[in-house]
């Protein structure tokens, strides 16, 4: 499926029925997968999240733009909100009436943003596009997703950061990572994941990171449980966890597909 952004990029979807039950019930909640920096709809690991997660829910996974066979340029996770905001309402057209999001890395921030710029009760404005309220997500889960914007404080951020904003980088991510970065800064910057986790609530938000990630250190998962509203905010640390979809264990994954569809 090929959907078309509220700024006219066409973004690569898939829709993968829930195979949990002979029968799913009519209220099977939808669960729109979002992958980081470098994935697609088709890399392994997020194929293995959509193989878990459909045990208990439709599921849409989709190539932001500038990955896969998306078109258009990655803003690094300013514009993919619309996106995702496409996705979601795209599972709300299939007859959905609930629908979670969870994001890995990049996909997480761009859940909470998301998360924060949709509301269900309003009509949200993303710059100069508005969003419908059809584009809201009921349930909110970050994984490995960064506080802020501009770290650099481990290596592998160090490397991104050199691959998006030098020349030779983004030839690089281009031809090497299949990834079309822009070159334009953000201009202004966007909302960032910390500061979009308050307008969460009273959404449920479950924020699960990885005592071994090697891209963004503990301070993260802390600073943005921290920024939510302790009443609807989970936080898991995860002992032995890498970084995103593809350190991600099938334990881990399950328990996540029931918290998502448990709160949904």
């Amino acid at each position: 499926m090929a959907l078309l952004t509220a700024d006219g990029v066409r973004v690569e979807a898939a829709y993968q029925p829930c195979t949990g039950a002979r029968t799913p019930p009519p209220d099977t909640p939808a669960v729109v997968l979002a992958h980081g920096f470098t994935g697609a709809l088709d890399r392994p690991g997020l194929r293995r999240a959509a193989q878990v997660f459909a045990q208990r829910a439709a599921v849409i996974t989709f190539s932001f733009r500038g990955h896969g066979g998306s078109g258009g340029h990655s803003s690094v996770g300013d514009r993919e909100v619309l996106d995702l905001a496409a996705a979601v309402r795209w599972a709300r057209s299939l007859g959905h009436e609930r629908v979670a999001t969870v994001g890995f890395s990049m996909g997480g921030s761009v859940v909470l943003r998301h998360a924060a710029l949709y509301g269900p009760e309003r009509r949200a404005e993303y710059g100069e596009h508005t969003g419908r309220t059809d584009a809201h997500a009921d349930t909110v889960v970050a994984v490995s997703a960064p506080s802020r914007w501009y770290y650099r404080g481990t290596a592998p951020m160090r490397r991104l950061h050199w691959a998006i904003s030098r020349p030779a980088g983004r030839l690089i991510a281009r031809y090497g990572l299949g990834t079309r970065v822009q070159a334009e800064d953000w201009d202004p910057v966007p909302l960032s994941p910390v500061e979009a986790v308050p307008m969460i609530a009273p959404r449920p938000l479950l924020i699960v990171h990885g005592d071994r990630d090697a891209y963004f250190p503990l301070d993260h998962p802390y600073a943005l449980a921290g920024a939510g509203d302790p009443q609807f905010t989970e936080l898991w640390i995860e002992r032995g966890f890498g970084h995103a979809e593809n350190a991600a264990r099938g334990e881990l994954l399950e328990r996540i597909a029931r918290w998502a569809c448990a709160h949904a």
